[in-house]
């Protein structure tokens, strides 16, 4: 072997040596880093668990001492102002606490405590109460804007699909008789199941189709149709329509209209008054159509005589029950008398709301005081969209009836 051959395997060899060396000090650096990131993993999950050991309470977005009036003041106060501040009475309040928590309440967690169950109801109750601003409501609860925000769309959302159904629904069996009672005895007007009417709720315009918003009054508003029982009850409701639209076109498009015209609204029991048999009806103003299920004045032409004054002002009275409904929920819930700053896909939801707590106030029997703010917007009815009385001919002798039997009280 000659001495370049020599040479050149040393210097193979020489170069096989250096990189198996640096390769070897590669992995080594490798496996330091490895342990250094794992040695700082251990320490930072040993500070957490330390951290969660020995935590103390904490108030995340909430400021120091602004819990006192919620939890000193409230407790200190009487019926009275329990009724002027929640609508409610403390009983009634506790109830319906009772009744959300399933909905409402939330686990504490290692960095903030849950807003308790009671604090949220009062949170909702005082919105819809007041209408007032969220950082008003934030100052005075001691949570932050975005709480109040947050829990007033639970707490709505909660009556509205936990409790609607149990106070909203129309009357049957023994509830109907009850009813069809209250509004004989109490007015004199036989087989009245409810009066219907509709209510102007005014709403932020939407960006969207917002000119079908704006209604005669000159603002935009969403409009809500209900029939209401002898007590002021809500027992159906609907609500969604913008405020340009027709009483008439609203009921037309509602689930009652197509009950009613199907025959199923009410049990077909009727009373023979004047020789002619009367069903169960529902009461109504000049916007809505004649109907044997729903009954109306005569067209205000100027030309009636004293039975039909009469019966007109008989079915006015029965039907102003409605009126008066309407007049509480916004006495109670004056967020509704005034502008109701929330998303439009959010109106259906509050407003059922208010629906169902006024419902639970009037069940409860809650004291209610007129606020001057609780007319809102003036409901004046639409014109007569029936100007000459047009229904068939059996709805005709069923009003015909009605009126003879008025004329003889």
């Amino acid at each position: 072997m000659d001495a370049d051959t020599n040479r050149t395997i040393q210097c193979l060899a020489f170069h096989t040596i250096l990189n198996s060396r640096q390769r070897y000090l590669q992995i080594i650096d490798l496996v330091r880093r490895r342990r250094k990131k794992r040695r700082a993993l251990v320490a930072a999950w040993a500070n957490l668990a330390m951290i969660a050991a020995t935590s103390v309470q904490r108030e995340v977005w909430m400021h120091q001492g602004t819990q006192d009036w919620w939890d000193r003041v409230v407790g200190t106060w009487d019926q009275e102002l329990w009724v002027g501040n929640f609508c409610m009475r403390q009983e009634t309040f506790e109830m319906l606490s009772v009744r959300l928590s399933p909905m409402l309440s939330y686990e504490d967690t290692t960095f903030r405590q849950a807003i308790p169950v009671q604090k949220r109801v009062g949170v909702g109750l005082w919105w819809l109460a007041t209408g007032a601003g969220y950082r008003t409501l934030a100052h005075l609860f001691g949570i932050s804007d975005a709480s109040v925000c947050l829990i007033v769309r639970e707490f709505c959302h909660a009556v509205r699909h936990e409790r609607m159904r149990e106070y909203i629904k129309l009357p049957e069996g023994e509830e109907l008789q009850t009813v069809l009672l209250g509004f004989k005895n109490r007015w004199g007007f036989p087989q009245c199941a409810g009066a219907i009417d509709g209510s102007h709720i005014p709403v932020i315009a939407p960006h969207e189709n917002h000119a079908d918003y704006f209604n005669r009054k000159g603002c935009h508003s969403v409009i809500l149709q209900a029939v209401v029982d002898h007590k002021y009850c809500f027992k159906n409701i609907n609500i969604g329509w913008p405020g340009s639209v027709h009483d008439s076109r609203v009921l037309r498009n509602s689930e009652i209209y197509e009950k009613a015209e199907s025959g199923v609204l009410f049990p077909n029991v009727s009373c023979e008054i004047q020789g002619t048999q009367v069903p169960i009806m529902l009461l109504g103003d000049p916007a809505y159509p004649l109907r044997s299920w729903l009954m109306k004045g005569y067209p205000e032409t100027g030309n009636l005589n004293e039975q039909q004054r009469q019966f007109n002002n008989r079915l006015s009275g029965a039907r102003m029950t409605a009126e008066c409904a309407f007049g509480r929920l916004k006495g109670r819930w004056r967020c509704l008398s005034k502008r109701l700053d929330v998303d439009i896909s959010l109106v259906p939801t509050v407003i059922s709301a208010c629906c169902t707590l006024h419902n639970i106030c009037e069940k409860h029997n809650e004291a209610y005081s007129e606020h001057p703010s609780a007319a809102g917007l003036p409901d004046v009815p639409p014109g007569d969209v029936d100007p000459l009385g047009i229904g068939d001919i059996q709805t005709l002798r069923i009003r015909e009836a009605l009126t003879q039997y008025f004329a003889q009280k």
